[in-house]
């Protein structure tokens, strides 16, 4: 499947995601400038139900990430929600306490960029000299075992962290 990654997010209004992210100003960013070396996307939706379901499983990844020394730093973690508006992610995100960087994408321009993946869609993503980023992991549906899901996802990689 093609997926055009060449899209910018708004910059997240609380400080603490702009310095996970690695951003300095509030400006739209493109995905190749978030600091890191693992980005793992989520595509989720406030109304499907797997995604309402999973969202304790993707919590637990994001915390398991945050206390592992060799992944806090180099593995990082976002969702878009598709078709979702401003308020719909931010419901989401308060009904299911999640701690990580949410994006609308209200008129579903970055689903469509990405091939409209159902939801929940998670993608692997590295960086890559040539391209930018290098998309090395992209599934449909549920983690299952959050632990096992980030060592898959970090094992594809490649990378040694």
């Amino acid at each position: 499947m093609k997926m055009d990654l060449d899209f910018s997010l708004p910059a997240p209004e609380e400080s603490a995601h702009r310095r996970y992210l690695g951003l300095e100003t509030l400006d739209p960013f493109l995905l190749n400038q978030i600091q890191t070396k693992i980005l793992i996307i989520e595509i989720f939706s406030m109304y499907c139900p797997i995604c309402q379901r999973e969202a304790a499983d993707v919590n637990k990844m994001f915390e398991l990430i945050q206390k592992n020394p060799n992944f806090k730093n180099q593995v990082r973690l976002i969702g878009i929600g598709a078709g979702n508006s401003a308020y719909e992610v931010n419901f989401f995100k308060e009904t299911y306490q999640i701690e990580f960087p949410l994006f609308s994408d209200t008129k579903f321009v970055i689903h469509k960029k990405i091939g409209e993946v159902g939801t929940p869609y998670f993608i692997g993503l590295k960086p890559d000299k040539k391209q930018g980023l290098e998309i090395f992991y992209s599934q449909s549906g549920e983690i299952v075992d959050p632990e096992k899901f980030i060592e898959m996802l970090v094992k594809a990689s490649g990378l040694k962290l």
